[in-house]
């Protein structure tokens, strides 16, 4: 496969490709869970410092890191931002290659490894050649995957100590083809929300079933009735989805014994506060009533997750362009489809202007790649150059260095 990229930050990291992919498959081969990512953080300083940035920061958000970059001049006094996120995922590789997990459990199965080795790439090429005016940095995220390691950084004081004006981050896309990127001015992934209903009932015997208030067909009339509230509820222009995930309730050994509690849990998605709002209220009021009806109770408890990934309009504008730049207009994607999955770059981006984008990395008809969280699933290690060229693209043309 041979992509088609302009640019001289291409062409410079294209030189150093093999040493990239080697550095990401060590990297595949060792993953870490979201805080642990002891090993990881120490081969991304261990690598920064041979690039030769100017400062590294450990410990931020616990295994975080942030390297600084100076550009040849300061006069902009600004500053970007660039994310990449570090830890894998609890699952079992099922691949074959040598560059496989060596840890039983555990699996680099949403290229976060790829991720991670394209900003190290993007930090050697600013490193080498610093064509820009102001302040690089770059920011190494752990606990992606369920950890909100994106906001622990920020508690840990993030952008207080390097008060970035905008900051960036991508995601590897199987769906799309090599050598494409897509994003829009708007959302592009949704709020995930945690619920959990607990149904209170009184337990019996199930030949006798009229002395029990029976939870489990409670939870019967929960699971159809809660599906209303997105058709009934929320405007049809308006996208959201409720789904309940798992049931608990009795014992599998025990055929004639009505427990007397319930649960379920499941999860919320949503691109909009208010939309979010009213499907918390309305399933507090829909499982209340419902539970009422029957004699029980039911409690929801609804924990907000991760918030909506929402780009800001002038910085998606300026990332596509910069896309264009590498890539062709016919090869960027400006409106490309929101995603109902959930991603914690949008803590950063509540609290700073930025985007973030997809890289395209899967077949040539951008079909049959194993997607994202497959036990099959590797990172493409033809577009490390291109998500590397990208992230410096965006510090070159947002800081550009204006010969005097």
């Amino acid at each position: 496969m041979s992509l088609s990229v302009g640019g001289r930050a291409f062409a410079h990291i294209a030189a150093f490709h093999p040493e990239i992919t080697a550095f990401r498959r060590d990297l595949h081969a060792h993953p870490e869970l979201g805080f642990e990512e002891v090993y990881t953080a120490g081969r991304v300083k261990q690598a920064l410092q041979v690039c030769g940035v100017d400062e590294i920061h450990t410990g931020i958000g616990k295994t975080g890191l942030v390297a600084v970059i100076h550009g040849q001049r300061h006069t902009s006094g600004r500053m970007i931002g660039l994310r990449a996120d570090m830890d894998a995922l609890p699952m079992t590789e099922h691949n074959a290659f040598a560059w496989k997990s060596a840890t039983p459990g555990l699996m680099h199965g949403c290229g976060h490894d790829g991720h991670t080795a394209m900003l190290v790439a993007a930090a050697r090429y600013l490193s080498e050649t610093r064509r820009f005016d102001g302040t690089a940095v770059l920011i190494f995220q752990p606990g992606e995957e369920g950890y909100a390691g994106a906001q622990a950084m920020i508690d840990d004081g993030l952008f207080e100590r390097f008060p970035v004006q905008a900051v960036y981050g991508m995601h590897n896309w199987p769906a799309m083809r090599p050598g494409t990127i897509g994003l829009n001015p708007g959302p592009m992934m949704a709020a995930a929300d945690r619920i959990q209903i607990d149904i209170t009932g009184r337990g019996g015997h199930g030949a006798h079933a009229y002395l029990t208030v029976d939870p489990v067909l409670v939870a019967g009339h929960i699971i159809t009735a809660v599906q209303s509230i997105v058709s009934r509820n929320v405007k049809p222009v308006d996208s959201a989805v409720i789904s309940l995930c798992a049931l608990q309730a009795g014992d599998v050994q025990a055929m004639s014994v009505i427990p007397g509690s319930a649960q379920l849990v499941g999860t919320v998605r949503t691109f909009k506060a208010e939309v979010q709002a009213l499907i918390e209220r309305r399933l507090s009021e829909l499982c209340s009533g419902i539970a009422q009806g029957f004699g029980a109770i039911a409690k929801v408890t609804y924990t907000r997750s991760y918030p909506a990934t929402i780009n800001t309009a002038a910085e998606a504008q300026f990332a596509g362009d910069v896309a264009e730049s590498l890539l062709g207009a016919a090869n960027v994607v400006r409106d490309l489809e929101p995603s109902m999955g959930a991603e914690d770059f949008s803590f950063m981006l509540r609290v700073k202007p930025g985007a973030y984008m997809r890289l395209g990395q899967g077949a040539d008809n951008g079909l049959g790649s194993c997607y994202l969280h497959n036990s099959r699933y590797d990172f493409n290690d033809e577009v490390l150059p291109l998500g590397a060229a990208l992230h410096a693209s965006l510090v070159e043309q947002s800081m550009p260095l204006v010969t005097l």
